[in-house]
This record gives structure tokens, C-alpha cells and sequence, in this order.
């Protein structure tokens, strides 16, 4: 049993997922773009959303990344995280995508997507099971399973991940691994 709580439905959509597809600004940031004064991008990712990416691996479901930027410390945050799976400045997501698929051996019914805007629309149509945090496009949360509750670059990854993990029945045995043997 999880504290997390997702309908059955929703985890009922979920539960076959082997690959999550994760778009970076909006989704594992809140959206923002600092500017350093040498021009330098600079992001904010939230640890709780990293982790919840070390788990998916953990758990047999691999984590993706396709986003339509790339910078020095997108790629140093990716690569702290072990996601082997990345493409960089691609604003046509859905054949990444179906690279992806296609390499690992995996169909659109057991992938999962996340996503925040209309360059990720292909992706979420496509995918088994789709989900968005609260700041993403209104046209973008209509066509979706879930929502988060979890704002983008604040948890909606973690949540997204927890869900996954909680409807492929991963989540109390990785839970389990942390807390050790009962007292």
C-alpha cells in the first residue's frame, strides 16, 4: 500500500508501462530559463523528481527524455541521473520517440509520457498512459489520463513516477528497501 493516492482507473492505464517519457522544461523544471550574464541557460530541477527517476530504473521501467533544448547543465543533470535514453533540441518529439521504441522493443501500449505543451501532444496521444502536471496547456491537460497535483519542476516527475511505480505493484518493495527490516 502506497500513501499516494490514484484511482483505480488510473492505475489500471498504467500498469503495463516499461518506458516513461519525460519532456524537460515545465515538466522536471517549473518552466523558467535563467540567463547568466556570459548567456549561459541555467535551470532548476527539483532532487524529489530525480529520485523518483533513479527509482523507475530500479524498478524495470526506463525513463527517457525528449526535449526541444539542450545545455551544458540539462546534460550534466541527465547524466547525474544515469538517463542513457536522451534527445537533445528536437522539437518533432514523436520519431525520437519511435526510435526509442523501436531500439528497446517496446510499444506505444506499454510506454507512459509526461508532458506540458503542444510539441508534446504527438507523444501523450500515443502513448498507453499520458499525464501532465497543473501549469501545463489547457489543450495539453484535456487529452491526458492524469493530471498532477504537483506543479511542474515541483513534484509532478516524482508523482508521475510514484505512479507508475505504485500501478506496475514496485512501489512497496522499493519503499520496503529503503525502510529495511521492521523493528
Amino acid at each position: 500500500m502506497t500513501t499516494a493516492r490514484f484511482t483505480p482507473e488510473t492505475l489500471l492505464a498504467a500498469q503495463d508501462v516499461r518506458i516513461a517519457f519525460f519532456d524537460i522544461d515545465g515538466v522536471l523544471t517549473d518552466g523558467g530559463v535563467f540567463f547568466s550574464e556570459d548567456g549561459e541557460t541555467l535551470k532548476r530541477f527539483s532532487i524529489l523528481d530525480g529520485y523518483g527517476l533513479k527509482l523507475l530504473r530500479k524498478a524495470g521501467i526506463e525513463p527517457a527524455v525528449i526535449t526541444g533544448r539542450d545545455s551544458k547543465p540539462l546534460r550534466v543533470r541527465l547524466e547525474a541521473l544515469g538517463i542513457v535514453h536522451v534527445r537533445y533540441g528536437t522539437e518533432d518529439k514523436l520519431p525520437a520517440a519511435e526510435a526509442m521504441l523501436a531500439q528497446l522493443g517496446f510499444s506505444w501500449a506499454q510506454a507512459a509520457a509526461i508532458g506540458d505543451d503542444w510539441p508534446d501532444l504527438p507523444v501523450l496521444g500515443r502513448a498507453g498512459f499520458a499525464a501532465a502536471p497543473p501549469n501545463a496547456h489547457v489543450e495539453v491537460r484535456a487529452r491526458v489520463h492524469h493530471v498532477t497535483t504537483a506543479r511542474g519542476g515541483e513534484g509532478a516527475a516524482r508523482e508521475f513516477c510514484d505512479l507508475l511505480l505504485t500501478a506496475g505493484g514496485h512501489y512497496r518493495r522499493l519503499l520496503d528497501a529503503v525502510l529495511g527490516p521492521a523493528a
